[in-house]
């Protein structure tokens, strides 16, 4: 019956995350095919994509890199290959967009917005296509998969209408004859590397800012997600060839750690959205902050829903399931952690544990799944790891546990109730376990909420106003998102996206992230004639 009721809807179908690429696909499959499959075939005509693909575009198609496998997760099969760059083809992908950039920073941003609705409509065109092939290649349901993509063609809009508001601002001089503003001009290159979770999605919010911002765009994706890099890139491609626009413009060198490092270090990409874990993070924060780059992070979430005991539970119930399973737990804004007040816990828990065991778990293609697989094997030994963890640290398994036997990386969705306090609780493990914890008040609530390092997303049930202007203040949840009455996932492309502490503090898509993407100049005009200095300094 709740299943029936879980209602998918296109906010909480739209994003999370980005989320991390902490796993290496492991060389061992289940199969291994030289040719598209039968049953892909469609997918892979309709997006212009061969079994075998060149990785790198910068204007032009190459690679002379590793050829690399994109497996399915659901089977372990090969779906397609593609032929990843060098450093060195970054390197003269990153010439060849510097001879670009100040044609596409002297083109108006509304012009800079036209090509960006141009892509939209050629993004919309193929929602159908390139939401499956991320369903086959990343593992999430179909209609994640398409919501996905939905997120870009909407962060798109968004982007239109920046073309015509990039606005500063006029600041009233204290000098006669004086006029001081605000201008904001593009950044320069922008480099994005983004995660396996979200193949689409990410690179979408960055480029479709950054381009209405007057950036050259460099894109480094996910090695396990290639084909849908490959994908979105000729999509692209196609507008910019129209409208007679250099391809340079939307530059995507796929390879490995050697090419996100050289990304990284290089001086001629101005801005660095990187998506992915605390731990790699931090190493390119320092990375860029050492050449005086700029950097956007978005990293690791270890979020927390708590329920109330005067909350709506049927919401909550529907809502955690959704938080918590969807994507198989491979959402930066999946909730880890399920905070519930001691007098509803146990019923809450008994309708919880129930919801999960009917959960159909299966191929992400199908119609009525609602959990897929999980990324790669090696996501599967930190599911493995992480439930022998609860069991070590006194924590109980309440239902799942379990890795299924059966081709491709499906295991159980787990309910655990554990301390607050165990090491495995503090620390995120991408996969689908939820920890359960009694609480005895909102302060107690807020305290357990803010004890972790990470501070991404986090969610508040209740019905008390005074409560939930608790949680949004200055004294609740010290997350960069903190929702009232709905799942940590899902969220919209009109507000920022991005978290505080070890998250990383980064923000991307909608409010005002695109000033990430440009630098400000302070600008004062003298048509006085006069020389009349500031704090009324006397020079003469």
């Amino acid at each position: 019956m709740l299943l029936n009721r879980l209602s998918l809807n296109r906010a909480t179908l739209l994003h999370s995350a980005a989320s991390r690429a902490k796993a290496i696909r492991p060389m061992a499959i289940l199969n291994y095919s030289t040719a598209i499959n039968p049953k892909h075939k469609a997918i892979f005509d309709q997006l212009d994509l061969q079994f075998e693909n060149k990785g790198v575009f910068n204007g032009k198609w190459g690679g002379s890199g590793p050829m690399v496998d994109s497996i399915n997760p659901a089977d372990g099969t090969v779906i397609g290959r593609v032929q990843t760059g060098t450093v060195q083809e970054l390197d003269e992908t990153l010439k060849k967009m510097e001879a670009v950039k100040v044609m596409w920073r002297e083109t108006p941003a509304p012009k800079r917005g036209e090509i960006v609705r141009q892509m939209r409509d050629a993004l919309n065109d193929k929602l159908e296509p390139l939401g499956a092939l991320v369903s086959l290649e990343m593992g999430k349901i179909l209609p994640e998969g398409k919501g996905e993509v939905q997120e870009y063609i909407d962060i798109c809009d968004y982007a239109l209408g920046l073309g015509r508001s990039l606005n500063g601002q006029v600041v009233p001089s204290e000098r006669p004859g004086h006029f001081m503003i605000e201008q904001w001009n593009p950044i320069g290159t922008v480099g994005v590397i983004s995660a396996f979770n979200f193949p689409v999605a990410v690179y979408g919010w960055n480029s479709a800012i950054a381009l209405v911002c007057g950036n050259p765009v460099v894109w480094k994706g996910a090695p396990t997600t290639n084909l849908s890099s490959v994908a979105v890139t000729k999509i692209l491609e196609k507008v910019l060839v129209k409208n007679g626009l250099p391809g340079e413009l939307c530059s995507l060198v796929a390879g490995g750690a050697d090419v996100g490092q050289s990304m990284v270090d290089d001086e001629r990409v101005k801005l660095l959205s990187f998506t992915g874990s605390t731990a790699v993070g931090r190493k390119v924060g320092e990375t860029v902050a050492k050449r005086f780059g700029k950097s956007l992070l978005e990293l690791g979430g270890n979020n927390a829903i708590v329920v109330m005991d005067d909350a709506d539970l049927d919401l909550a119930l529907r809502s955690v399931l959704f938080a918590a399973v969807g994507t198989a737990g491979q959402r930066c804004t999946t909730t880890r952690r399920l905070l519930l007040h001691e007098k509803i816990h146990d019923e809450f828990i008994e309708k919880l544990v129930k919801a999960y065991q009917s959960i159909r778990i299966g191929d992400p293609l199908e119609a009525g799944t609602l959990c897929g697989p999980l990324h790669t094997k090696a996501a599967v030994e930190h599911y493995r790891k992480g439930i022998e963890a609860v069991k070590a640290q006194g924590g109980k398994i309440l239902t799942g546990g379990e890795v299924l036997d059966r081709p491709g990386n499906f295991v159980v969705p787990t309910i655990t109730s554990i301390s607050p306090d165990a090491e495995v609780v503090q620390n995120e493990i991408f996969v689908p376990i939820l920890h359960t914890m009694k609480i005895k008040n909102l302060e107690h609530a807020i305290e357990i909420n803010n004890s972790v390092k990470q501070g991404l997303s986090s969610s508040l049930f209740t019905r008390n106003p005074e409560a939930l202007f608790k949680w949004v203040g200055p004294s609740g949840s010290d997350c960069g998102i903190a929702n009232i009455n709905l799942p940590s996932s899902g969220a919209e492309i009109g507000c920022a996206f991005g978290g505080e502490k070890e998250t990383g503090g980064g923000r991307e898509s909608g409010s005002d992230a695109w000033k990430q993407y440009m630098r400000r100049s302070t600008c004062v005009i003298n048509y006085s004639g006069q020389l009349p200095l500031a704090q009324g300094i006397k020079f003469e």
